[in-house]
């Protein structure tokens, strides 16, 4: 079979070039080549001769259909008689069919293997029944890794929502920032910029941290993708491949990865950055502030602030419950602020040079 194929590739074969016809064209002696070999070989001899038998031409040469369809039917042969898959898999030491399956040993058997030594306590069944209960059992494997996968996407999605409520906290506290910056006088820029500087620090540092983690927990869920569908292609393979890759595919079934943890304090400290904000801010600018005796009277202090100030620990206490709920977190500081910016209206007694009383925190009661 051998010997016939090889005469058939030197019969395919270009005098020219020396391999299997590309293009041909036949002349009016019969003979073949290809065309772009028949062109060369002309330019070269400059002269319009057959390579072989050196036959003068003249007539453009005609393709050779046949030659064509022979040389694509046998190329096609070929490959298919090299492809390994098309094989009828046998055994390598006596060349029979791979009809068996050794239970014990994990391996296939012919009928001759069958009665050997080595196999002849074990438990044997068909390659056929041996691929239908194995490819249960990696499906039944498959269903934890798959579990796992399932996880680790749901942890992923929360990992992004907090990423989007850290950037949304941010934009929302510096938007505050900025508002209750824009009440004091120029020289508190300064201040406002460093306050401003901290909270993008601590957004920086955390959507940097909340990155790294959805970055680490993307690359797991590619891992987990990944072998599921190399576990799943290879139960599509033909029966003799499966069971060759089955021993493999169970060990990458396995998996070792511990579930994901959501993170405890990956939110922006929202508190740290306007809990008695003002108050601190005046606490460094009161070098700059000249007592007034005029406004140090009782008509300066209201029963609204007096009913707001018995009440400021008790707010402070609900307001440090409500930070572990993300959902109450931002209504929990807008109380506290509330509560907390009125203490402005106790400080202005000393400041009413530089602070006015507005009903802005009258309201808040």
């Amino acid at each position: 079979m051998a010997a016939k194929a090889l005469s058939l590739d030197e019969e395919l074969c270009c005098s020219v070039c020396c391999d299997i016809f590309k293009d041909p064209v036949v002349l009016k002696c019969s003979h073949s080549f290809c065309r772009v070999c028949l062109q060369r070989f002309c330019e070269e001899k400059r002269s319009q001769e057959c390579p072989i038998c050196r036959r003068i031409f003249f007539m453009e040469p005609l393709p050779n259909l046949v030659l064509k369809n022979v040389v694509e039917v046998y190329l096609k042969q070929k490959a298919g008689s090299d492809s390994p898959e098309k094989s009828e898999a046998r055994c390598k030491l006596h060349g029979e069919k791979l009809l068996l399956f050794c239970e014990e040993d994990q391996e296939t058997l012919c009928v001759v293997c069958q009665t050997s030594k080595k196999h002849k306590t074990h438990q044997l069944c068909p390659v056929e029944e041996a691929v239908l209960d194995l490819k249960e059992e990696l499906k039944t494997a498959l269903n934890p890794i798959k579990e796992k996968l399932k996880t680790f996407t749901e942890v992923k999605q929360e990992y992004e929502k907090t990423a989007d409520h850290i950037r949304s906290q941010a934009q929302h506290t510096e938007k505050q920032m900025k508002s209750e910056f824009e009440k004091l006088h120029q020289f508190l820029q300064d201040e406002e910029e460093a306050r401003l500087a901290s909270l993008r620090e601590e957004e920086e540092q955390k959507s940097q941290m909340m990155k790294e983690k959805i970055e680490h927990i993307t690359r797991h869920i590619s891992i987990l993708s990944y072998k599921i569908t190399a576990i799943e292609k290879s139960m599509d393979t033909e029966d003799i491949s499966f069971l060759k890759t089955y021993r493999n595919a169970k060990e990458r079934a396995q998996c070792t990865l511990q579930d994901p943890e959501l993170l405890s304090g990956a939110l922006i400290d929202v508190a740290k950055h306007l809990g008695n904000l003002k108050f601190r801010v005046w606490e460094k600018m009161q070098g700059m502030v000249q007592y007034n005796t005029i406004t140090a009277t009782e008509r300066a202090i209201s029963s609204e602030n007096i009913s707001i100030l018995k009440n400021y620990k008790n707010t402070q206490r609900r307001a440090q419950c409500t930070l572990q709920d993300p959902e109450l977190l931002s209504g929990a500081l807008i109380d506290v602020a509330k509560h907390l910016g009125n203490l402005k209206f106790r400080v202005w007694e000393k400041m009413q040079g530089l602070v006015q009383y507005s009903e802005y925190w009258g309201r808040w009661v």
